[in-house]
């Protein structure tokens, strides 16, 4: 069994690879209608609930940075994927979605 290391990103490290156009995968584990009140423009949407029935659209040759609304779901979800998958190229961005409009994008809608 792979025991999870659970590795993190903070809004600014990952605001800066982006500036640097790393190849990374983003993926908003939220659901639909909290995509729709705000979303990174790099990111694509898979429910949490979802994942385990797309577990093949998870890149396993680069990053893949998940995020939630705080970080939780994101961070739970990661354990599983990385059984399931048998990765550990997989990071929960600090304090979510919340972190980056706080400490990145100031003008993007919070809830």
């Amino acid at each position: 069994m792979y025991v999870s290391r659970t590795k993190s990103i903070t809004a600014s490290q990952l605001k800066e690879r982006l500036e640097r156009r790393e190849a990374m995968q983003i993926i908003d584990v939220r659901e639909p209608f909290e995509w729709e009140i705000c979303h990174l423009e790099e990111a694509e949407l898979i429910p949490m609930r979802r994942i385990p029935v797309n577990l093949e659209r998870v890149a396993t040759d680069k990053p893949v940075v998940l995020y939630c609304h705080q970080g939780l779901r994101s961070a739970n979800i990661i354990r599983f994927m990385e059984d399931a998958l048998g990765v550990d190229n997989l990071y929960t961005l600090v304090g979510g979605i919340d972190a980056w409009a706080k400490q990145v994008d100031h003008s993007m809608a919070t809830y």
